[in-house]
């Protein structure tokens, strides 16, 4: 779900998240090519089946910068299966956080029709026309979208508008070339840009990354789960959001992203849960810092992008005021869209580490949270200092983006600085050490210095040992 604008703050209303627009979208399928209809020897159950298991390989594909690969499998998707909405969002929001935003215009494109297949993958598409500059497949499109007649879009698609507005204008002064024209050497590029918030979905413990292949790193699942989104925590009353927000990441920032993270970590150790973590960024650019609580709406739009179906997600919210913090977690389920349950803990410096505990054992307790049989899986244990290790979470996730592209190199924190801080907390479990290994890795792909690995390093076990030795560390 990546490529969408989902839920800055605004920046008149700091207690109130923005829903601005989405991704992209285009005109209608062509008769000549519709989508065929799915295999006759496949029920509607193990066709559903295939579909997932083809969009998550696609999106792995994507990981490893195979994008030829993806869209192989996207082509076949959408032969097969693009009458389905859900196809179209998935595959969208995927290639937006990977940014391959061309390619969503041409494979969308001669498939998406708005009464079929909904605003969603509609306003994806139309703002990928937006980013490549295609203003004529977006004025016909934004015409489609308001034909809708949709109230709860006309914001964000007055927006578009707005943004399409700019671009005519920038083109009859000769400021913007044509689509894919190269820029005349020396010509200021003042063409103005949409902001786009893009959540990104980490479906795995970010530590996992790049380990995949490592037996018992990630145990199977159990036949029925519960699905989970755990939603980046929100900043309230937070003063200068907006400058904050554009800034490199610091250690509030990096708790909002990490919090999520360990929830979404602790419950991928149960074989009754898959969880993601929706975090986000803004044009690719920097991070969001959400500066208001989700409303159902935007609760709403996490459900409708996200790839899998959700039976409840986790909203948070952090409020500081001088030394003592409240942090509240709310629990929502989807089905009904009510909020279930809610959890509120305040603390200072000094009593952090023993209400996060009690926090987190109070969540694993309603949720009925069971980990996996001894020796089937890592064995999980709360995390001793929760503080840490969100810290170190929110670090491995930076330069998991920075890695990807999703997030400049330059705006993610140096990573002779960000392995530093890992490595003085990497021999506390295996997890911990993990997160370093990995994120040694990535530094290393960014153009980082690989640092030494003494015998006291790591904390002491055979999957830490097989790890270092899978990425040749």
């Amino acid at each position: 779900m990546g490529f969408f604008d989902r839920l800055a703050a605004k920046k008149n209303n700091p207690d109130k998240p923005a829903t601005p627009p989405a991704a992209s979208e285009a005109p209608a399928p062509s008769p000549s090519s519709p989508a065929e209809s799915p295999s006759p020897t496949l029920s509607p159950a193990a066709n559903a089946t295939r579909i997932l298991a083809q969009l998550k390989e696609a999106r792995e594909k994507l990981d490893t910068q195979d994008v030829d690969g993806a869209v192989a499998i996207y082509e076949e998707l959408l032969r097969t299966a693009g009458d389905r909405a859900d196809v179209l969002v998935t595959l969208s929001g995927d290639l937006g956080v990977s940014g391959q935003v061309e390619k969503i215009v041409d494979l969308l494109a001669p498939y998406y029709d708005a009464e079929r297949h909904g605003p969603a993958a509609g306003l994806n598409l139309l703002q990928a026309y937006i980013a490549t500059r295609q203003i004529e497949p977006a004025q016909h499109l934004l015409h489609i979208l308001f034909g809708l007649g949709r109230s709860e879009l006309e914001e964000r698609l007055h927006g578009f508008s707005n943004a399409l507005a700019e671009l005519i204008e920038a083109r009859s002064r000769g400021l913007l070339p044509a689509p894919g024209a190269a820029m005349p050497l020396g010509t200021p590029v003042t063409a103005p840009k949409t902001s786009s918030v893009n959540l990104v979905s980490i479906s795995k413990p970010i530590w996992a990354y790049g380990l995949e292949s490592v037996p018992g790193i990630l145990p199977a699942k159990g036949e029925r789960v519960r699905r989970l989104a755990f939603a980046q925590t929100a900043v309230l009353r937070m003063p200068d959001l907006d400058a904050k927000t554009i800034q490199p990441e610091d250690e509030l920032g990096r708790f909002t992203r990490g919090f999520p993270l360990m929830l979404a970590d602790c419950f991928y150790s149960s074989p009754n849960y898959a969880p993601i973590a929706a975090l986000g960024t803004m044009n690719k650019e920097h991070y969001v810092i959400f500066g208001g609580e989700w409303s159902v709406e935007n609760l709403r739009q996490l459900v409708e992008t996200s790839s899998t179906p959700l039976d409840y997600v986790f909203t948070s919210a952090l409020q500081i005021e001088g030394e003592r913090s409240e942090l509240t977690v709310k629990v929502w389920e989807v089905k009904k869209m009510k909020e279930r349950k809610a959890f509120t803990i305040r603390y200072t410096t000094e009593t952090a580490q023993g209400e996060f505990a009690k926090l987190f054992d109070s969540i694993r307790m309603f949720m009925e949270w069971s980990g996996y049989p001894a020796g089937s899986a890592i064995e999980y244990t709360p995390p001793k200092d929760i503080a840490s290790w969100c810290d170190t979470l929110g670090t491995s996730l930076s330069l998991f983006l920075g890695d990807k592209g999703v997030l400049p190199k330059t705006y993610v924190e140096d990573p002779a600085t960000a392995l530093s801080r890992l490595a003085e907390r990497a021999p506390m479990s295996e997890r911990a050490s993990l997160a370093y290994l990995t994120a040694i890795d990535r530094a290393q792909r960014m153009g980082g210095a690989i640092p030494e690995i003494g015998e006291q390093s790591l904390f002491n076990s055979a999957v830490v040992e097989e790890a270092r030795s899978f990425l040749s560390l």
